[in-house]
């Protein structure tokens, strides 16, 4: 039969109509209807073609299959909902060249579908195989109606079987769509099989699961009766209670859930208890056991609050200075917020989320290093637990005991879960520069595992015996002292310095949190005693020396009590204190800070020092006496310090020529170097600047200026190298009176760390070389000590040469 070069598509959606098949379709939608009509106007043949997408309610031309089935329409009936059913019969496969978009319908340009039949031999080969397999399908319980199932099995054409199989089987629409655009026979019976192979494949697998699930039913059921006998038994050996308490173990550790390593341990603790009497010694362990398993937080986590600014005021609020503290747990907060929003994307695992640096805050005491750890914990919303490892010296303090032991419990790391109620609580390891090691384990080591992000996941302590994950935890430490935590342990921290407080911050400190807080520990208002700005000043100057605040605290807290008694004996409304009070309230002054020397004096140097409760001068004496050329070192200098002297001396016999220095007079000479206040210990190499400037001035009788603080390391050659703790050393000199510093041009960074109000009216001076120190540091300058070498020169004799005499 010839076909129409272009005829009217109708799209079908979700089936696929073969040749030779008479089909019922009904048509709903405008543009089949339309197209039906169109192709009874011409002569009844239209082409049925499958539509990509079953959901698309309006196909365009590429919503459309390009092979369809060609049929002519029998019969046609209109429903009175404007809907049409028409009985087709199909009777060629063809292939679409062009689709057209016509007023209300698709019109389609085709041409014939060639079709081949392949080698006979293995189309027969084939034919036979599909047919067993369709058989099996059939055996294994795939419903078709008999009619149809004998129908298809008495088809003897291959290509007919193939289509009539492709269609009354729930194949995808994509599989039937490539049967009916295959053009070779062969290869269309060789697709339906492996069709049908993977259908009875599918009706295995659905057979096995089914079977499966019975057995498993069977068990259930199985195990529902065994355990009802059992709480029967229970019942009679040990009452209700036991029984009740097991049932309770059980339903809390479902509604837990429970990894399968780990549900697997505690089931079978639990059907231990339920085989014991309640009453015998291993049923009171094993119920212990389980009570510290039901409450540890296994998949309880709070909301992180994510909000920098909010973060921002509550660290401000808590605290004052601090800022490169607080810098950090905002950039921590502002990387969690990041990981957070591209995991909520997909971009990353949600594991990424909860990774992070483990902090250690390292610093002198009273400087909020646990305080702040609180902050953090409020700024995140999240729980805070704090332990303190001072002293802890047994390994089990960190992993808890096993089981086996009398008294067992877990770990301090456990029990802080437990005692958070949150897998994700913000954990403060108080004083890990603390520890101590004995025979019973060394508790630094046990915490590697806890510290170590790639470890911590499965942390397992000793007394549960299976793994809980830590890896959501906020881990940060505080210490004193950095060189006394383990090289290991160290390695896997951030540490963040913590520095003194300079005595403007101790004020503002003072006035915002510090008498607040002891008004309200003394029952006093606010208002009612007033502490004068003049006298916190000199509270903290002179009755306090520390690095932090606590001792300040302390010193507020006596005066208000003071106060609070005048209040009550005396009968005043308020009680101002000045600072000429506070003799009278806290007795005389207990620290004198140094102050510049009245005058520049010969052989008397002023040096910095740094020390953890603040920054000081102190002044290096040189006395030149009669002697035999030795060198006197007092003032508990340490080790490091007496080495300085050693090279301050030898850089001094160097330059003597230069300097004016007889040579004979450190051979005639005995040097002492003394640092005041000697029943202090004093080490380190900052004050070699400072002694080699006493040393030459009292060499060559040269005055060093009594307005000039000076530090810095030193070398043979008279290079100044850089040292520590700039900051605190230059608020010790400004706070003696000084306003001009020496300091190594190596340390001009530090610089910055000053405040800006504290640097205004200082002068400070940067030396690469002694020369430059000594240029700034004496009274008439380097230019004095060179002019008094020549003037030594001129004035020296010139030794007679020896005459050679030949004596008899």
């Amino acid at each position: 039969m010839t076909l129409p070069e272009t005829l009217p598509a109708v799209p079908v959606r979700g089936s696929v109509i073969y040749p030779t098949m008479v089909m019922p379709i009904d048509a709903g939608r405008p543009i089949s209807i339309r197209a039906i009509d169109e192709a009874l106007n011409r002569d009844r043949v239209v082409l049925i073609v499958s539509q990509k997408d079953k959901e698309t309610e309006e196909p365009g031309p590429d919503d459309l299959y390009q092979v369809g089935t060609v049929c002519n329409i029998l019969r046609m009936r209109k429903n009175p909902d404007g809907s049409v059913q028409m009985l087709v019969q199909a009777f060629a496969r063809a292939r679409v060249t062009q689709y057209t978009a016509r007023e209300g319908y698709i019109e389609a340009k085709i041409e014939r579908f060639e079709e081949e039949l392949g080698p006979e031999i293995e189309i027969k080969a084939l034919f036979r195989e599909v047919q067993e397999r369709f058989q099996a399908v059939l055996k294994e319980g795939k419903y078709l109606s008999p009619d149809i199932a004998q129908f298809i099995q008495n088809l003897e054409d291959p290509a007919q079987l193939a289509d009539y199989i492709a269609f009354h089987l729930d194949f995808k629409l994509e599989d039937k769509q490539r049967i009916l655009e295959t053009p070779t026979v062969a290869e269309r019976l060789k697709r339906v099989l492996v069709l049908l192979d993977a259908e009875l494949e599918l009706i295995e697998t659905q057979r096995r699961i089914q079977q499966q699930v019975k057995e498993e039913i069977d068990r259930n059921q199985r195990e529902y009766f065994l355990r009802e006998q059992m709480k029967a038994i229970q019942r009679e050996l040990h009452g209700e209670e036991g029984e009740e308490e097991v049932e309770e173990f059980r339903r809390r550790i479902e509604e837990l859930d429970l990894a399968e390593p780990v549900r697997h341990e505690v089931e079978r603790e639990l059907n231990r208890l339920a085989r014991m009497h309640p009453d015998s010694a291993e049923a009171s362990v094993i119920r212990t056991y389980l009570d510290w398993i039901v409450h540890l937080p296994w998949n309880t986590r709070t909301e992180d609050q994510l909000d920098l600014k909010r973060a921002s005021e509550i660290l401000d609020e808590d605290h004052y200075g601090l800022e490169k503290v607080k810098d950090r747990v905002l950039e921590y907060l502002a990387v969690r917020k990041l990981k957070a929003d591209r995991a909520a994307r997909g971009e990353i695992p949600k594991e990424e989320v909860n990774r992070g640096p483990i902090l250690l805050f390292v610093g002198p005491p009273g400087v909020g290093k646990t305080s702040i750890a609180k902050s953090i914990a409020r700024a995140l919303g999240r729980k805070y637990v704090r332990i303190s490892l001072g002293g802890a010296r047994d390994e089990s303090d960190i992993r808890g005991h096993r089981r086996t032991y009398i008294g067992a419990m877990p770990g301090r790391i456990i029990q802080g879960l437990r005692q958070a109620g949150t897998k994700n609580p913000v954990f403060l390891l108080d004083e890990v520069d603390k520890m101590g090691t004995s025979y019973q384990g060394d508790p630094a080591a046990a915490l590697l595992e806890v510290l170590d992000p790639a470890q911590n996941k499965e942390f397992t302590d000793h007394y549960l015996g299976v793994p809980f994950d830590l890896s959501e935890v906020m881990f940060i430490c505080t210490a004193n002292f950095r060189d006394l935590i383990p090289g290991p342990l160290l390695d896997r921290m951030e540490v963040i310095e913590f520095s003194s407080y300079i005595e403007q911050e101790k004020l503002e400190i003072a006035k915002r949190y510090l008498l607040p807080r002891q008004l309200e520990e003394a029952g006093l208002k606010p208002g009612q005693v007033n502490i004068t700005e003049a006298a916190l000043r000199r509270l903290i100057t002179h009755y306090t020396r520390e690095a932090g605040v606590r001792n300040l605290e302390r010193e507020i807290g006596s005066l208000l009590r003071k106060a609070a008694r005048r209040i009550l004996e005396e009968g005043k409304a308020r009680v101002r204190i000045t600072e000429r009070d506070l003799e009278k309230y806290l007795g005389p002054a207990r620290f004198i800070p140094e102050t510049e020397a009245r005058e520049p004096q010969c052989g008397v140097a002023t040096g910095m020092y740094y020390t953890p409760v603040g920054g000081d001068i102190m002044f290096v004496e040189v006395s030149v006496m009669p002697g035999k050329g030795q060198l006197i070192l007092t003032g508990q200098l340490g080790d490091v310090m007496k080495e300085s002297a050693r090279a301050a001396l030898s850089y001094a016999k160097k330059n003597a020529e230069r300097f004016g220095i007889p040579l004979e007079r450190f051979d005639a000479s005995e040097i002492h170097i003394h640092v005041p206040a000697g029943a202090i210990p004093k080490e380190g190499p900052s004050a070699g600047v400072a002694i080699t400037t006493a040393l030459v001035s009292a060499l060559t009788e040269t005055p060093v200026r009594h307005d000039v603080a000076m530090t810095g390391e030193i070398t043979l050659t008279g290079r100044v190298l850089q040292i520590g703790g700039v900051r605190e050393k230059v608020l010790g000199a400004r706070r003696a009176g000084i306003r001009e510093v020496i300091l190594p041009r190596a340390n001009e960074p530090d610089l910055v760390e000053i405040p800006r109000n504290l640097r205004q009216n200082m002068t400070f001076r940067l030396a690469e070389t002694l020369d430059e120190v000594l240029d700034w540091a004496l009274v008439g300058g380097l230019k004095a000590l060179e002019e008094k070498g020549k003037a030594a020169k001129k004035t020296r004799r010139p030794r007679k040469k020896a005459e050679r005499v030949a004596r008899a």
